[in-house]
């Protein structure tokens, strides 16, 4: 695919996951030294593998989030964990990956993902913002 077609898909579904908000945001603040990173994030990240058809977008939010909380990478978390509850994940699902990660990360980075997931469900809540509190989904299990 030519590079401008991938930046076109990249930017459409960096939009569907991230919303257009943090984009706009993201776009308004590249500047000539970061230009080229900003272009490698969307044509590589977002339209080679964030597209890919054999993981559904909630597969990857939780990959994604488990991933930072592996990391410590709270500022990235924290806009995964924002993107998910606007885009209607269940808070009960987001609880699952922080207990499932407090057993293979550790009770401190599990704890930390709380904190600044009630922040987020806080502030959400004040904007206005309807949450999710479904249960948890169930994947099906093959016997």
């Amino acid at each position: 695919m030519a590079p401008e077609k991938l930046h076109e898909e990249g930017m459409k579904q960096r939009r569907r996951v991230l919303g257009d908000a943090h984009v706009d945001r993201a776009c308004a603040n590249t500047t000539d030294l970061n230009r080229d990173f900003q272009d490698l994030i969307v044509r590589y990240g977002w339209a080679e593998v964030w597209t890919r058809p054999d993981l559904g977008l909630r597969e990857r939010r939780i990959l994604v989030m488990g991933t930072m909380i592996a990391l410590g990478r709270w500022d990235e978390l924290r806009l995964h964990l924002r993107a998910a509850l606007e885009n209607q994940m269940s808070l009960c699902d987001i609880k699952e990956i922080l207990l499932q990660q407090a057993i293979y990360c550790g009770i401190p980075a599990a704890n930390t993902a709380y904190h600044h997931l009630s922040d987020i469900v806080g502030e959400l809540t004040a904007a206005g913002t309807a949450i999710n509190r479904a249960p948890a989904a169930r994947a099906e299990v093959p016997a």
